[in-house]
């Protein structure tokens, strides 16, 4: 379901929203600007896994794993499938 959202811009930059609009085949102001939007969902998602990366990275040296923690993670797995087939 949709829902709106009015918004006060300057003069010029309601003309480049426009201009974008016309110039890249949008049918309204409203698809540009949601087509803006979703992109920078997508960056802001992106950077919130690089960060988790490289925290993960300048965590410490790295250990092996063991058959301990593998079947611990086997066993999560299964636990969240479980889960989801219930539902």
């Amino acid at each position: 379901m949709r829902t709106s959202m009015n918004i006060s811009l300057p003069a010029p930059l309601k003309d480049w929203i426009e201009q974008q609009v016309e110039e890249r085949g949008y049918s309204t102001a409203s698809e540009f600007v949601r087509d803006v939007l979703r992109r920078e969902q997508e960056q802001a998602a992106r950077a919130a896994i690089d960060a988790r990366l490289v925290q993960a990275i300048e965590s410490g040296e790295s250990t092996p794993m063991s058959a301990k923690d593998w079947t611990r993670i086997r066993t999560a797995g299964l636990k969240r499938v479980r889960g989801r087939r219930k539902k």
